[in-house]
């Protein structure tokens, strides 16, 4: 089969790869409807993560049941599945307390760049929805794989509430889903940073309420101009630069929390300024699985439409495409048709 390898910095080939088979009892393999480039998967693609060998890409995917190893008993073939790009047995201390991408068995999901793909772990990672989906619910289904689950763990993290207010750092896919969690968790004021017209105009459909274009301390001042001078009640890092963290503390109040979901590179935090700020964290790789049955029922009932955060479409073959798109910003995020 087709599938999708990394052999180094702005080097990704669609090529022949061997179809994934059965290697645990606990694994399954699916044949995914739909996968994706996530933003993430820019950084290894930039050269800012080291590749030493060709890499399998792809950790975003939703699909039919093709076969399940002997253990599995909560799935099995013909039932549509989404899973975490996390896998996690579901019933470790760690995932029992909702920290499922904590797992005591976790791997990272690798691979979904492609047709087929092998799920480990598949009765604490997958889950099932109740009948096939129509095709035009797909998009919004793998978005909550990764992109959605992450942007809500940022909202859920900073305890989001009725009234609060929200300062949302970062206008990739995870950004833009941190503030249509934000909104679904009723924030009353939703600042979204973005220089990009697309995609502030996506972060007022999905619920922003004003957008910030501004950086450093002009942005910080207008932050403030929003939050009659005091900060925000919440604050969403979706980057992972150390100029994204450090424009994240500065828009936070005394006593507010800052949840962080960008995979930080250069970030170094300053405990003084964090102690006398009074700043709270909270992030890392998002426990998507504790949010999955919720994500999917809200698509299903298509009460949310994250699905619209996919503005390229493109068939696997032009995978190498989807790369440059992203990474020239010419795309927020590339949805890829096995």
């Amino acid at each position: 089969m087709l599938g999708t390898m990394l052999y180094g910095t702005r080097d990704v080939r669609c090529e022949e790869v061997p179809e994934p088979k059965i290697l645990r009892p606990t694994d399954a393999i699916i044949r995914l409807s739909a996968s994706c480039v996530c933003g993430s998967d820019l950084w290894p693609y930039r050269g800012l993560n080291e590749v030493t060998e060709p890499r399998a890409m792809g950790h975003e995917y939703c699909g039919i049941v093709e076969e399940v190893g002997s253990a599995v008993t909560t799935v099995r073939p013909g039932q549509f599945v989404v899973g975490s790009f996390c896998l996690s047995d579901n019933t470790c201390p760690h995932c029992r307390f909702g920290f499922q991408s904590s797992c005591r068995q976790r791997e990272f999901m690798t691979g979904a760049q492609a047709p087929l793909a092998r799920v480990p772990l598949a009765d604490g990672t997958l889950v099932a929805t109740p009948e096939l989906p129509p095709d035009d619910l797909i998009p919004s289904l793998l978005a909550t794989s990764d992109v959605l689950g992450t942007g809500w763990y940022a909202a859920d993290a900073v305890r989001v509430s009725e009234g609060s207010s929200v300062v949302v750092v970062g206008d990739g896919a995870v950004g833009l889903m941190g503030v249509l969690a934000a909104s679904q968790m009723g924030a009353a004021r939703i600042i979204a940073m973005s220089r990009h017209k697309s995609r502030q105009d996506l972060a007022l459909e999905f619920g922003a309420t004003h957008i910030v274009s501004e950086r450093g301390e002009a942005g910080i001042a207008v932050i403030k101009d929003l939050t009659d001078g005091i900060g925000a009640d919440a604050v969403l890092e979706c980057v992972g630069t150390a100029q994204s963290m450090d424009q994240a503390i500065a828009s936070a109040r005394p006593g507010a929390m800052i949840g962080y979901v960008g995979v930080p590179h250069g970030v170094q935090l300053d405990g003084q300024r964090l102690f006398f700020s009074q700043t709270g964290m909270l992030g890392g790789p998002a426990p998507v699985r504790r949010f999955l049955p919720h994500l999917l029922d809200l698509v299903l009932q298509r009460k949310i439409n994250p699905g619209k955060v996919f503005d390229l479409t493109l068939p696997l073959a032009d995978v190498a495409e989807g790369y440059r798109a992203m990474d020239e910003r010419r795309a927020i995020k590339t949805l890829l048709r096995v």
